[in-house]
């Protein structure tokens, strides 16, 4: 598979403390990496650095072959789209107008907005179930329809990688679902990888394929996701005693399936 991203001796730094020591990652198409930590631990800040938001403290990030540094902030976003935790609308700006911006990286003044771009924005909306909403004023959009925008904007971007901080965020459960499945059968048909802050480990569980944990004391540990969620690396990185609960962690049915998880 193709590698979209790598981190050579990555370092991150928060006022005085260090986040991420020299972590070394792979990240290649195909594949979906949930980031769970306490808060604080650095989750938002690696994804802004990730995104070339934040420069590292030390360190470098390589997005395929070419250092993220060495690229303009639009060759970025061609490649690189990130989902913040949340949104504000200060401007009264129509639904579709306000998805349209995702296109920004792939027009210029010698190339307007085509009908294909329009077509891009449309399915996207589509997706989130905001279709008839196309000239509802986004400052009148509830919480959840805000955060629905967000996503359709973002896969409206076309990327190949997808930085998600806490996609979840503001979305019942229906539209949790959908779209959580719609980007992990993105990231199967499709040479794009996913990377998403989670502080829900039973999504990590079923929608992963890799985990890279933040630990309070800044280790970082990553890898395959069977190989990393066990009661061990949960007790330590939560801070509680994992072995007391039922492998059974889900009462109810997700996504028409019964869980079962975090055996050792």
């Amino acid at each position: 598979m193709t590698t979209l991203l790598m981190t050579e001796q990555l370092t991150l730094q928060v006022a005085n403390t260090f986040i991420c020591q020299a972590l070394n990652l792979t990240v290649k198409a195909g594949e979906i990496w949930g980031i769970i930590g306490l808060n604080g631990s650095g989750k938002t800040t690696l994804l802004h650095t990730l995104a070339g938001l934040i420069r590292p403290f030390q360190g470098k990030i390589y997005l395929g072959e070419k250092n993220l540094n060495a690229l303009t902030a639009k060759e970025i976003a061609r490649s690189i789209g990130i989902l913040f935790q949340d949104t504000s609308y200060f401007f009264p700006q129509a639904v579709f107008d306000f998805c349209m911006n995702g296109r920004y990286p792939h027009v210029n003044y010698f190339r307007q907005a085509s009908d294909d771009d329009k077509k891009i924005a449309l399915t996207a909306l589509a997706l989130v179930e905001l279709e008839k909403k196309l000239l509802q004023n986004i400052q009148t959009l509830s919480g959840g329809e805000r955060r629905r925008l967000a996503i359709a904007t973002l896969l409206t971007q076309t990327p190949q990688l997808y930085l998600l901080d806490e996609p979840t965020n503001h979305l019942d459960l229906h539209h949790q679902i959908k779209l959580l499945d719609h980007f992990k059968q993105l990231a199967e048909k499709n040479p794009v990888s996913i990377l998403m802050a989670l502080h829900d480990v039973h999504i990590a569980h079923h929608y992963c394929t890799h985990i890279l944990m933040l630990f309070a004391d800044r280790e970082c540990l990553f890898g395959e996701t069977p190989s990393m969620l066990n009661t061990t690396n949960l007790s330590r990185l939560y801070q509680r005693d994992f072995q007391k609960l039922s492998h059974k962690l889900f009462s109810y049915s997700f996504n028409g399936m019964k869980r079962d998880m975090m055996q050792d």
